[in-house]
């Protein structure tokens, strides 16, 4: 069995796990350390390197499912970590950390590969959108299961508010909305997205996912809802299939 790191940065903690790309799924359980302050590049990646080094049977390229968009490896976006990595080559800094190849995609999308080749996406045509709350609101966008890369509707600006600032797990936690109250705000985001899009499912992940039990019955929008079945190992699953599909045919 050929197991492939896959590794996800995140507002609080970097994640990591081994992920068996033939069956699409975490081998083992995932590793954590705390996000840097920050996520300052040079301290992540030390931080990356720490991972790196609890998972000494997985081999080839390494993921990285990374909160910003995303082109041929740079950020050109920092709207939740530090403005530094605007412009950084992030695909090298991994590299540097792993020693060897590194492979960097944007987070939500990250999730979104990985619900849609084994998760609540599998086997869904027309529109997909998988939506991560977390620190912000992660977006990824499908069209007949072809990603449409760095979609980032979390800044989509609704009824005047940013919507990861008005209904991400952050903010719900910060001003301490119980679950009614805050799913809400994600029903005005739900609608307001559906609105220009027009999906015919949302998939619902993030770190909120681990408690979907508890808040999904007060989700309604006019497309199906369903949470994410990986939770919140589908940023490294999806990190781990990036990686492996930058391999020469």
């Amino acid at each position: 069995m050929s197991l492939v790191l896959g590794l996800d940065l995140g507002g609080s903690s970097i994640k990591a796990g081994a992920v068996d790309i033939a069956a699409g799924q975490l081998v083992g359980e995932l590793e954590s350390i705390p996000t840097p302050p920050g996520a300052l590049p040079v301290l992540t990646q030390t931080a990356l390197a720490t991972l790196v080094a609890r998972f000494p049977k997985c081999s080839g390229g390494v993921g990285l499912a990374f909160p910003a968009v995303m082109k041929s490896g740079v950020a050109h976006s920092a709207a939740n970590i530090d403005k530094s990595w605007i412009g950084t080559d992030v695909a090298r800094i991994l590299t540097a950390a792993a020693g060897r190849p590194g492979h960097v995609v944007n987070d939500a999308d990250a999730a979104g590969v990985a619900e849609m080749r084994t998760g609540a996406g599998r086997g869904e045509r027309g529109v997909v959108m998988m939506l991560t709350f977390g620190t912000g609101i992660g977006s990824a966008l499908f069209v007949d299961g072809k990603l449409m890369p760095n979609s980032e509707l979390g800044h989509m600006d609704i009824a005047g508010r940013e919507a990861e600032k008005f209904a991400s797990a952050r903010v719900r936690t910060a001003e301490k909305l119980d679950w009614p109250a805050w799913c809400e705000r994600v029903n005005e985001i739900l609608a307001a997205y559906h609105a220009v899009l027009w999906p015919d499912l949302f998939i619902i992940g993030g770190g909120v996912s681990e408690r979907w039990e508890e808040f999904g019955s007060f989700l309604k929008a006019p497309a199906r809802i369903a949470p994410a079945a990986l939770r919140q190992t589908a940023g490294v699953v999806g990190a781990a299939y990036f990686a492996v599909e930058q391999l020469p045919a």
